[in-house]
C-alpha cells in the first residue's frame, strides 16, 4: 500500500461528491454520492461501463464541470484543503501544477493553431520562474519520456502534423511537464497501439513510484487496470459499487456488476469460452429506478433490492460493497 499524506492524510480524498446536471428533461445525476481516497505513490483504477460517472468525477474533482451540470454536495480535499467551491483563480494555480488531467481527447488539452513548443513553455513557465531555454529542455525531456521521436524537431510543429496516437502522447507529456502530486487520467491511452500503451503504461508506474505522484486511472479497460493499479473503484449509475485492492476485485468480485464486468474480458484461463454479456443497458440517469440501479440486469437480483437501494458496506477490510447478493464465487 503506498504512503498517505502528511500525518496519514490522504493526498485526495473525495467526500460524497455530487455532480448534477439540470436540464429540461430533468436533473441527471451523473455523481451520486462518490466517496474515494488517493495516497502518494498510488494508482486508483476507476472503472465502469460508458455512463456510469467516471469522467465526470475526474472533471469535478477539478472544477471542470461546465452548466448545466455543477457539484451540489459532498468535499474535495487535496492535501486538506476542499476545492469544492474554491475560487477560479485557485483552482488555476493547482490544475496543471498540482494536479494535472489528462483527457481522453487530446484536442481539449492543445491549441490547433500554436505550435508546441509554445504550448508546452507556456505550461511551465505559468507555474515555474524559469526562462525560456530551461522550459524549453523540460518540454523536450517530456516528448522523450512518451515516445516522441526527434523530441527537438518536433516542439516546432503543429498539432495537426501529428497523429491521433502522437497527439496524445503530447497531451500526456504536457501533464508530467511539473512533476504534479496528483494526475487524473481520462482514458489516455484509447487511441495509441499497443506497444506504446505499454511505454506509457511503464512511464506512469515509474514516476508514481520515483516520486510519489498519485494517479486515479478512469478507464474501462480491466487489463490496463490489472496491470497499473494498486485499488480499482467500479462505478455504476454514478455510484461506486464495489472497491478494494485490485488483486481483491478483480481474483473474487462481490458485485453482481463487477463479476459481468470481468466475465466480458477475453482470458487465458477460458480459452475457447463464450464471453459473459451483461444484458441490458445503463439505465437513464434522468430516470433511475427504485432500489439497486442494477437490479434490472442483475442475475442474483431479489424482491428487497427493488425496495431500497444498498448502502455501503464493509464485506472485509478494505474492500466496500453495495449489494443485497453479492457473488460469491471466484471468477477465474
Amino acid at each position: 500500500m503506498a504512503a498517505s499524506g502528511e500525518g496519514g492524510v490522504p493526498l485526495l480524498r473525495v467526500e460524497q461528491l455530487q455532480t448534477h446536471f439540470e436540464t429540461g428533461a430533468g436533473v441527471a445525476r451523473a455523481v451520486d454520492g462518490v466517496t474515494f481516497e488517493l495516497n502518494r505513490g498510488e494508482v486508483l483504477g476507476l472503472v465502469g461501463e460508458s455512463g456510469s460517472g467516471k469522467s465526470v468525477t475526474g472533471f469535478s474533482i477539478l472544477g471542470l464541470v461546465d452548466p448545466p451540470g455543477r457539484v451540489v454536495g459532498g468535499r474535495v480535499l487535496f492535501d486538506g484543503e476542499n476545492l469544492v467551491g474554491a475560487s477560479e483563480s485557485r483552482l488555476r494555480q493547482l490544475r496543471g501544477n498540482q494536479i494535472a488531467m489528462i483527457f481522453q481527447d487530446p484536442m481539449m488539452t492543445l491549441n490547433p493553431v500554436l505550435r508546441i513548443d509554445t504550448q508546452m513553455v507556456e505550461a511551465v513557465r505559468a507555474h515555474h520562474r524559469v526562462d525560456r531555454a530551461e522550459a524549453r529542455r523540460r518540454a523536450r525531456d517530456a516528448l522523450g519520456r512518451v515516445g516522441i521521436p526527434s523530441p527537438e524537431e518536433r516542439l516546432s510543429a503543429y498539432p495537426h502534423q501529428f497523429s491521433g496516437g502522437m497527439r496524445q502522447r503530447v497531451a500526456i507529456a504536457i501533464a508530467l511537464l511539473n512533476d504534479p502530486a496528483v494526475i487524473i487520467a481520462d482514458e489516455p491511452t484509447t487511441a495509441l497501439d499497443v506497444t506504446i500503451q505499454a511505454q506509457i503504461l511503464y512511464e506512469m508506474q515509474k514516476l508514481c513510484g520515483e516520486t510519489g505522484t498519485a494517479l486515479l486511472w478512469i478507464t474501462h479497460d480491466l487489463a490496463v487496470v490489472s496491470g497499473l493499479a494498486d485499488r480499482v473503484c467500479v462505478m455504476y449509475a454514478g455510484r461506486i459499487v464495489e472497491s478494494g485492492t485490485v488483486d481483491a476485485v478483480l481474483d473474487s468480485p462481490l458485485h453482481p456488476y463487477t463479476a459481468g464486468l470481468i466475465g466480458s474480458v477475453p482470458s487465458r484461463n477460458r480459452r475457447g469460452g463464450r464471453l459473459v454479456q451483461i444484458p441490458g443497458m445503463t439505465p437513464s440517469l434522468f430516470a433511475l429506478p427504485s432500489g439497486c440501479a442494477f437490479r434490472a440486469r442483475c442475475p442474483n437480483a431479489q424482491e428487497d433490492c427493488a425496495q431500497e437501494a444498498p448502502p455501503e458496506t464493509v464485506p472485509e477490510p478494505g474492500r466496500t460493497l453495495r449489494c443485497y447478493h453479492p457473488v460469491r464465487e471466484t471468477v477465474a
